[in-house]
């Protein structure tokens, strides 16, 4: 049952929204292809957010 349970453990998704939403370390090497990598991730985050919300919508509309 402890192994089903790790399947489902959703901590490490909302700490990877916090990490990709926050602003960029200074001090930490940053090269183009890795901001693009995170800006793609951020457009389709919100993109997955947003179709989520229409979805819960349509469902309680109908």
């Amino acid at each position: 049952m402890s192994r089903l349970a790790d399947y489902f453990k959703i901590g490490p998704v909302f700490s990877y929204f916090l990490n990709v939403f926050r602003k960029p370390d200074p001090s930490k090497p940053s090269n183009v292809n890795l901001r693009m990598m995170h800006g793609i991730n951020r457009i389709s985050i919100v993109m997955f957010l947003i179709c989520v919300l229409v979805m819960i919508y349509r469902a309680f509309v109908r």
